[in-house]
């Protein structure tokens, strides 16, 4: 049952997100992203003899330090990789932390160094590859040299990443950002689960009262709170003020805008006091650890929830982003798929396929869904009762979705559109502007950059 409503949901979902202009790209979630710096790595008791065709996959996250799922679930690819091709094809993991990925995976594409395969959201990040040349077309691998491995994937789950009916990429998973919330403090501050912002508020004031963080989120990594005001955006106006805005309907400060990043700000007045420099990771820490009660994040955060606290699994529920009373449609959500690029210049195109072919195989999407608890993106039979409680309790969510939207920043113009809305709401978190004048700024870009005739 479940798996007949997620590919359904999929199908529809997707397409009407796709219609809505909406995408994800950038540094926008998906793993811990716990190295620094850039290395290189081998991956389990496989090394290579020097004889095999190699290939190098970039990812964004420590594969030998991790403790994220989804992250654990990827180096078992590499590792069954490297031993089932042993002596034929190698591949080596290139890694960096999430926030720095997009910088140094720009700089190896700019030097001619493209990784063979590397991981990529949809949206203007996955744009910019195809619009230069980067990503190869994996169109006619498909749909004549592989037609059945593409038969298998969910329908619809390609419509993000095809450009002018070329496909452009291999989906890995799916994932819907939720408000996750510790029942325990919960009980103990004596609220229910919200509906309405309204409701949301007054919990959040119970939560302090009773001595509690309400929200944890990180603002200095930007896309968390952006993700937030991306909700409020919506559920204000709607599909309509992402179209309309990106083309030049509306205006960034019109009433709706400032509405929601007027919210944002009286939100974040709940959020932990170290919010302002607290990273993606450390904001999740703070709500695994115990100490916040709610954190707004992707499906892809229970792999890191459980993956570093696994008794924190019992008392972690899920519900979706609270209305606006007198707003727009409240059963909309903010979903992405994390994706594998080939480099159109790799000169190791078999090995590459059979990468990502790993990547989609049963084994891999059955533990997407049974340990890391993010949904498959292919019609793989799962057994729903060994997977996370919090994965059943956002396909009880889904179950309502109307239609979605990609993150709200990168569902804009352009990577530097959404790296100016980001800005834009640090502003309005910080006190460093207004709503109106944050807005502004975000107004005078689209006006030079984007809606100029």
């Amino acid at each position: 049952m479940v798996k007949r409503f997620v590919s359904g949901f999929l199908a529809a979902a997707l397409v009407l997100g796709s219609l809505s202009g909406c995408s994800v790209s950038t540094d926008t979630g998906g793993g811990a992203g716990s190295s620094g710096a850039t290395t290189e790595t081998t991956s389990g008791s496989v090394t290579a003899t020097g004889k095999e065709e190699q290939i190098t996959w970039m990812f964004w996250d420590d594969l030998n330090a991790t403790e994220d799922l989804v992250s654990k679930g990827y180096k078992q690819v590499i590792d069954r990789f490297n031993e089932q091709y042993k002596g034929k094809y190698y591949c080596n993991v290139v890694t960096t932390n999430l926030e720095e990925y997009p910088t140094k995976l720009n700089a190896l594409v700019t030097s001619g160094n493209t990784p063979d395969v590397f991981i990529c959201n949809p949206g203007p990040n996955l744009t910019q590859y195809v619009e230069s040349g980067a990503a190869a077309d994996l169109t006619d691998i498909l749909k004549n040299q592989e037609s059945q491995w593409y038969g298998n994937f969910t329908d619809g789950i390609f419509e993000r990443i095809t450009y002018d009916g070329k496909i452009m990429a291999i989906p890995t998973n799916f994932a819907a950002a939720c408000v996750f919330y510790n029942t325990d403090i919960f009980k103990k501050a004596g609220v229910e689960v919200p509906k309405t912002y309204d409701e949301l508020l007054a919990a959040c004031k119970k939560i302090k009262e009773a001595g509690y963080t309400p929200i944890s989120c990180s603002a200095g990594t930007a896309w968390c709170l952006s993700m937030i005001a991306g909700y409020l955006c919506d559920r204000e106006g709607g599909p309509d003020n992402l179209v309309d805005v990106n083309a030049g309907k509306i205006e960034w400060t019109s009433k709706t805008f400032v509405d929601a990043a007027t919210k944002l700000k009286e939100l974040s007045q709940y959020f932990q006091d170290t919010a302002a420099g607290d990273s993606n990771d450390q904001a999740t820490a703070n709500f695994y650890n115990g100490d916040a009660a709610m954190l707004v994040q992707g499906s892809w955060a229970i792999a890191q929830i459980n993956g570093n606290n696994p008794e924190f699994e019992d008392k972690c529920g899920v519900f979706q982003f609270p209305a606006i009373e007198g707003g727009s449609d409240p059963n909309r959500m903010i979903v992405k798929t994390d994706n594998l690029v080939m480099s159109s210049t790799t000169k190791h195109k078999e090995a590459a396929l059979a990468l990502m072919k790993m990547f989609t195989d049963d084994t891999a999407q059955k533990y997407t869904a049974e340990v890391a608890g993010k949904i498959p993106v292919t019609k793989v039979s799962i057994d729903y009762d060994k997977a996370p409680k919090q994965f059943a309790y956002i396909n009880d969510i889904l179950k309502n979705v109307t239609g979605t939207l990609g993150f709200y920043n990168e569902s804009l113009a352009s990577v530097e559109a959404g790296d100016t809305f980001d800005a834009a709401m640090v502003d309005v978190f910080l006190g460093n502007a207004e709503p109106q004048q944050a807005l502004q700024k975000v107004q005078d870009f689209y006006n030079k950059n984007v809606w100029k005739k």
